[in-house]
């Protein structure tokens, strides 16, 4: 059988939304680009609504406009977010945090756009870029020299370039390759998610409740009197949501919506999905020739719903790294990496923290520590101004 070689400047391993647009910036910067991941089934072009949604802030948006990306979204599918209701879910008159987009100055606190909405954007931009060449394949061998790295793919193809980008997700082939430490726990989570219309207009609102034992529900708005469910459930109850009618799942969703949405109707066809939630810290985000990106480089709990946001964060930081570089410097270059490494570091963990801190904290059955929440919440929803900088952190500024 007859092998090819493939010379790039960067070489993605990965075939998700944070590759296809790390795939896309390098092109534009003028630089060779090589993508290789698995073979996939192409995208089917549906009416009905993905029960996998993000919620992208303003560096997301950002990013994707400067790619050309937003514009080709499906935008009667974009919800925007205008507002935020973050409670207590067992007492009534618990703690509340209210964020709007009118007191943080700005049009919207972020929009909610379908998975499957994102990467057709991408594809159909990816038609249209010049250099990038997309290799379907799974790697298998690794090798870094002084000036290059060497991907081989299990059918014996090579992929040589100056930079391998490892864009493959939580359980990155290519972080293994560079024996880049990590530390791991499982939340004892899932991640629940379905959609469904709502009686009453959810006024672009987001609202998250905290119960105690039952995990963290969040509900998104989406375009029209529809609503998106992640419910963060310990394995036990995740397992019986996705056992039961979504009638019954409505019914239980309930006692904490009727007030702000009415009755929530499950959307045909109905679809219901879960994936484990768990915390990933590798300790680099760089090796020699490489850089992760995305859940290859971070993997956080969704209740602030960042680990997409983090991901193309990741993409602005490297390729700005990479479009700073002194003229005798490569992509791949050691002191680049170091700069992207830099650039990330401070972020990456501040969210990390956070995220596992509330998780543990909303999680908590303990008195003390829910009266205390409470009343930090409750605290924190009359200070404006320390309000805006969070929304301000939120939003990527």
């Amino acid at each position: 059988m007859t092998t090819r070689t493939y010379q790039s400047d960067v070489c993605i391993v990965g075939g998700g939304a944070v590759g296809k647009a790390a795939a896309l910036g390098f092109s534009q910067a003028g630089l060779l680009v090589t993508m290789v991941a698995p073979g996939s089934a192409p995208l089917s072009v549906s009416e009905d609504w993905d029960v996998r949604v993000f919620a992208l802030n303003h560096v997301a948006h950002d990013l994707l406009l400067a790619l050309k990306v937003w514009g080709a979204l499906d935008l009667a599918r974009v919800a925007p977010v205008n507002a935020m209701q973050v409670m207590d879910g067992r007492e009534k008159a618990g703690g509340h945090l209210a964020f709007d987009a009118y007191g943080a100055h700005i049009d919207e606190l972020a929009w909610i756009v379908e998975e499957r909405n994102l990467n057709q954007a991408l594809d159909t931009a990816l038609k249209f870029a010049q250099n990038v060449t997309q290799v379907t394949g799974q790697a298998k061998q690794f090798e870094v020299s002084d000036g290059q790295a060497l991907v081989t793919l299990e059918n014996g193809d090579k992929l040589s370039a100056s930079l391998v980008v490892g864009a493959d997700g939580a359980q990155s082939w290519v972080r293994g390759q560079c024996d880049i430490g990590l530390d791991y726990r499982s939340y004892g989570q899932r991640g629940v998610v379905t959609n469904f219309a709502c009686e009453k207009p959810h006024k672009g609102v987001a609202h998250q409740w905290f119960v105690e034992g039952l995990g963290i529900i969040a509900l998104l708005p989406l375009p029209g009197q529809r609503v998106s469910l992640v419910w963060s459930a310990p394995d036990a109850l995740a397992a019986e949501l996705l056992r039961e009618p979504l009638t019954a799942l409505a019914d239980r969703l309930a006692a904490y919506c009727a007030d702000q949405l009415g009755i929530l109707t499950p959307l045909q066809p109905e679809q219901i999905k879960a994936f484990p939630l768990q915390l990933i810290c590798p300790h680099s985000m760089i090796a020699p020739r490489v850089a992760l990106i995305g859940d290859a480089a971070h993997v956080v709990h969704p209740l602030a719903g960042h680990g997409m946001n983090l991901g193309f964060a990741d993409v602005a930081s490297l390729l700005a790294a990479i479009a700073d570089r002194e003229a005798h410097r490569d992509c791949g270059d050691q002191r680049v990496l170091n700069r992207y490494r830099r650039a990330r570091r401070e972020e990456v963990a501040l969210m990390q923290i956070t995220t596992d801190g509330l998780a543990r904290l909303f999680g908590s059955d303990l008195a003390p520590l829910r009266m205390a929440r409470n009343l930090g919440m409750n605290l924190l929803n009359r200070l404006p101004v320390l309000k805006r900088k969070l929304i301000t952190h939120a939003m990527g500024k």
